[in-house]
């Protein structure tokens, strides 16, 4: 199996299912854990040198922070309703408990901070969507914590495919400090599909190929990008949602095209599917 994928494990003991850390992935920035956590149920997150933001994907919470508590947040109890998710920005000073109020799924995702923002609540109203691409290239973007909101260098976004259609693509990468083309940002992908027994191919690849590996993600695994292209194609019957980690030296997603690839952004391909 690749070690850029990371398969889903239930845990009785602390209900965490992933645990991608930078130690583990081998590269600087990217933390990720996903936790399943029964209502009345708690996680403690002690106070650090990283800032985290704390996704519902699933679920009701409390969250209760050194400087602020947000009651009974969460709007959705599963992705695939397609509301926009409550967050939580939690600064690295702040100890912090995510006390569950439903069963839910929780995701932590982390990276370096110098401590600069203050914990905030990230509410339905204060995430962008957008729609991106056309035809069997089409997908929909909830911006959570997007390189115009504050914070340190975490960024975090989630996107839905419907079945059939590719995703991330046109393949493109951002593991090159080359401003103003280019940004070096780590990246994982937190897969969910609809219904869960399906899955998604995602392949990871570098243009002279030292890196070339495509892996089959299921429900909850994770893909870690530590460097190269990485699109994802969806199987016909499942619908795909990913969560995407993002963090680097410089907090910009500033990225570069496939140049053979390229093409399916331009008109030729638009007309086609127009």
């Amino acid at each position: 199996m690749s070690n850029l994928l990371s398969k889903y494990q239930a845990s009785p003991s602390d209900g965490c299912t992933q645990n991608i850390t930078p130690e583990n992935a081998n590269w600087g920035y990217v933390g990720f854990k996903a936790y399943e956590l029964k209502a009345g149920e708690s996680l403690s997150l002690p106070a650090s040198e990283v800032e985290t933001c704390l996704v519902l994907v699933a679920g009701k919470a409390t969250v209760v922070t050194d400087s602020e508590i947000y009651e009974n947040i969460g709007d959705r109890m599963c992705p695939f309703e397609r509301k926009k998710p409550y967050a939580v920005y939690v600064t690295p000073s702040d100890n912090c408990e995510v006390r569950a109020l439903t069963d839910i799924e929780l995701a932590v995702c982390t990276s370096p901070s110098k401590g600069t923002y203050p914990t905030r609540l990230i509410a339905p109203e204060n995430i962008d969507a957008e729609a991106r691409g056309v035809g069997n290239n089409k997908r929909y973007v909830h911006n959570i914590l997007p390189d115009y909101a504050e914070a340190d260098t975490l960024l975090v976004v989630e996107v839905y495919t419907d079945e059939g259609c590719t995703s991330s693509f046109p393949s493109h990468k951002h593991d090159t400090a080359n401003e103003p083309n280019e940004t070096y940002l780590e990246e994982t992908y937190y897969h969910r599909l609809n219904p869960e027994q399906g899955f998604v191919l995602q392949r990871v690849y570098t243009d002279d190929r030292s890196l070339d590996e495509c892996m089959a993600a299921y429900n909850k695994d994770v893909v870690k990008a530590p460097k190269g292209y990485h699109p994802v194609a969806t199987i016909a019957g499942y619908d795909s949602y990913y969560l995407n980690v993002m963090a680097g030296p410089s907090r910009k997603w500033l990225f570069t095209w496939e140049e053979d690839h390229n093409w399916v952004n331009g008109p030729e391909y638009a007309e086609k599917h127009g």
